[in-house]
């Protein structure tokens, strides 16, 4: 089920990608919403390889496979809140920006791990 978000906030280069994400990744971000109580503005989801390289993405980016979003954040308050939700949800990819939070369940890539961007 998805409860907080409509399949047009999944976009690349303006194309709407929510068939190309993966459903686990969706009920676990609207589990993280509802602990959080506060809005999850994603600002970046599924991207092609073009679109990867624009965002300056790594080569084997999360975003490549539908398995990541980011999070529009630039509230101290609120990112604390959206972390401790997203690890509550069971994500164990966090990246964490001044503006946005980047979240994933890529098993490809290492677990248990977050970084600063």
């Amino acid at each position: 089920m998805n409860k907080y978000f409509s399949e047009k906030e999944f976009t690349c280069s303006g194309k709407n990608c929510y068939h190309k994400m993966n459903t686990q990744l969706i009920e676990m971000l609207n589990v993280a919403r509802e602990l959080a109580g506060v809005p999850f503005i994603i600002t970046s989801s599924y991207r092609d390889a073009e679109t990867n390289a624009k965002a300056g993405g790594k080569p084997n980016s999360a975003h490549l496979r539908g398995n990541a979003v980011d999070i529009s954040c630039t509230s101290s308050c609120n990112r604390m809140v959206i972390i401790d939700a997203l690890i509550i949800a069971g994500f164990n990819r966090i990246g964490i920006a001044k503006t946005f939070i980047h979240c994933d369940i890529d098993e490809l890539l290492p677990q248990d791990v977050m970084w600063l961007y």
